[in-house]
């Protein structure tokens, strides 16, 4: 059984940095493609920022030049560096680690607060 665990969430200014942390227990980390989403109260999850196995990444628009994920094989984890970050950020996080688009296992999320 996999678990990811969050962490790094918490509240900042607007116009400051965080970065999220997913570490994944298990073995072949390295295969998956590993995903960071968003919920914000009273909407859907949406996709935030995704990397293969290859390390191909994409983002979405809203985060674009100012969000980078990476992932450290080694140490099982992924990252989210979130810069420049607006009120409208404000959201649950979560990991997600799937392969051929199929999810395989979600993180239980890290709240994400954007507020002076």
């Amino acid at each position: 059984q996999v678990q990811l665990v969050e962490s790094g969430g918490g509240l900042v200014q607007p116009g400051g940095s965080l970065r999220l942390s997913c570490a994944a227990s298990g073995s072949i980390f390295s295969l998956y493609t590993m995903g960071w989403y968003r919920q914000a109260p009273g909407k859907e999850r949406e996709l935030v920022a995704g990397i293969t196995s290859s390390y191909r990444t994409n983002y979405a628009d809203s985060v674009k030049g100012r969000f980078t994920i990476s992932r450290d094989n080694a140490k099982k984890t992924v990252y989210l560096q979130m810069n420049s970050l607006k009120p409208e950020d404000t959201a649950v996080y979560y990991c997600r680690q799937s392969l051929a688009d199929t999810t395989l296992y979600w993180g239980q999320g890290t709240q994400v607060t954007v507020s002076s």
